[in-house]
């Protein structure tokens, strides 16, 4: 079939065809994605809420308890490492990574093993029951804790030892150790809730992040690129190769053969020399450039607005702020001119949380609440800096 300029012909058709297969199949992939995510930070409010140990848990285990003291976690496989190195680690934190760490099963350089055997948690402290004896971390004496984020290890310091040691674990139990002992801990000083509130707040950040369905794409928008492979690409560079190479050309200077010259042999007195064949000049043609014209451009003059930070803002109004939707760092406390460039909502001052844009328009403060915009159809998505 032949091909035409309007809009049934066979190739538009194919193109479209495929630009909404390739459409559906992003969606699909990143929907799939970001309820896998919502799954997973569901399921561990849900653990956090109803976290609790039992004393039946350390059956068989040889291990003594102190009296109120109940098993949360146990894994044999453990690895006993030490720090051939004294660092200092940062404090203990209760901080929530929902995400499954992109770990190898390795040992980071500057550690040796030195035992293994059964690991287990408990509300007061993380032992490690080996071959060569016992070791533990008690919770209030811990005072750095670090998590390794590309290899399976964790490492503790503690105010009764003075050389830094951890565990390495198997690669497929590092989110679920590293979760529990952060509740543990929590638990220890009484501030589950803060975990369980820092878990909420990302359940409400996720649901701001759901994947859009893509719009349908039709035979007329396809373009006279899209015949050539690579598309609009293949074009632009063909383009760019078009106007560099005849300039080089230009600007280059041609070969210039040098004149030639006649020799004219010694004859013994009494003969006839021969004429010299008669030769043409050779006239040297040097190439000239045409001078570049100077910019002539006038500088830009300085005015006392303020100018936008950057280019990506992802729909967002200009402002200098540098504030977009496009990803970032929440914002708890914005500009005290940020109302000159978005659309605040009533009371906006007044909000508890981080800066969020509704569904009517407004930008509000209430971001991580259960009552964000309440009265703007609620949230649309969160402003990033």
């Amino acid at each position: 079939m032949a091909k035409t300029d309007s809009t049934g012909s066979t190739w538009r058709y194919r193109w479209a065809q495929r630009q909404n297969e390739l459409r559906r199949r992003t969606f699909r992939d990143a929907d799939e994605a970001w309820r896998h995510r919502g799954e997973e930070l569901h399921r561990l409010r849900t653990l956090a809420e109803s976290f609790q140990g039992s004393a039946d848990a350390g059956t068989g285990l040889p291990l003594e308890l102190a009296p109120g003291e109940v098993v949360f976690w146990s894994l044999p496989g453990a690895k006993l490492v030490e720090a051939r190195h004294t660092a200092v680690l940062p404090a203990p934190e209760l901080t929530v990574d929902p995400g499954p760490p992109a770990v190898r099963s390795r040992r980071p350089a500057g550690l040796k093993v030195t035992d293994a055997g059964l690991a287990v948690l408990t509300n007061r402290r993380l032992l490690l029951l080996g071959g060569r004896g016992r070791r533990d971390w008690a919770y209030g004496r811990m005072r750095g804790l670090a998590h390794d984020p590309a290899a399976p290890v964790t490492l503790i310091q503690v105010l009764d030892r003075r050389r830094t040691s951890g565990l390495l674990l198997p690669a497929d139990a590092v989110a679920d150790f590293r979760f529990t002992l952060t509740l543990a801990f929590a638990d220890m000083i009484e501030q589950r809730a803060a975990v369980i509130a820092q878990l909420d707040e990302l359940i409400a950040e996720h649901a701001q992040t759901r994947p859009f369905r893509p719009g349908i794409v039709s035979p007329a928008q396809a373009r006279r690129s899209a015949l050539v492979p690579g598309g609009r690409r293949t074009v632009a560079v063909a383009a760019a190769l078009a106007l560099v190479v005849p300039a080089m050309l230009f600007e280059s200077d041609p070969p210039v053969r040098p004149g030639s010259e006649v020799a004219v042999a010694a004859t013994p007195a009494g003969t006839a020399t021969p004429p010299p064949r008669p030769v043409a000049p050779m006239v040297k043609v040097e190439a000239t450039t045409t001078p570049k014209p100077r910019r002539t451009t006038a500088p830009p003059k300085r005015t006392s607005e303020p100018q936008p930070v950057g280019e990506r803002r992802c729909g967002a109004p200009v402002n200098p702020f540098g504030y977009d939707y496009c990803g970032g760092s929440r914002i708890r406390e914005p500009a005290k001119r940020i109302c000159d460039y978005f659309h605040c909502g009533a009371g906006f001052w007044s909000g508890r949380g981080y800066l969020v844009q509704c569904r009517d328009g407004v930008v509000s403060l209430t971001g991580g609440q259960p009552e964000a915009c309440a009265g703007h159809e609620g949230v649309r998505r969160t402003v990033w800096t």
